[in-house]
């Protein structure tokens, strides 16, 4: 085998390492439970202000137009998938473990901390407004 077929054959088996690897670490990942504090936190806000479009820009690629989890990304994320926001799973939890779970992230979900405290709270409502959709 030439230098270049060793060095392809090497990259290949190194990316498939890595890539299993990390589906290995985040499949390991228990049930995604927000800390009592988060559980316990009251939403101040009242209304979706512009969190429709907020989440057009930033959620839709993942969690689907619908708010699903279906969207065109989902299918090329490890586990755990994008959470369906209009399942029950979802709605039954608090505003506050949702408002940390968008806040915090978790795997293939990036933090969203940089997003104001009252964006995240009205993204919070607009998945409320998704439910039995």
């Amino acid at each position: 085998m030439s230098a270049f077929g060793k060095s392809l054959s090497t990259v290949i088996v190194a990316t498939t390492l890595v890539a299993w690897t990390a589906v290995s670490v985040v499949s390991a990942q228990g049930p995604w439970v927000a800390p009592a504090d988060a559980k316990a936190a009251k939403n101040p806000v009242k209304g979706v202000g512009n969190a429709k479009k907020t989440v057009e820009t930033n959620c839709v690629s993942c969690h689907g137009a619908s708010g699903k989890g279906d969207g065109p990304a989902a299918a090329a994320l490890p586990p755990p998938k994008p959470a369906n926001w209009t399942s029950d799973a979802v709605q039954k939890q608090g505003d506050g473990e949702i408002f940390w779970k968008i806040s915090n992230g978790r795997g293939a979900m990036p933090p969203w901390k940089h997003l104001p405290e009252n964006e995240r709270w009205e993204i919070v409502n607009y998945i409320r407004t998704l439910k039995g959709k």
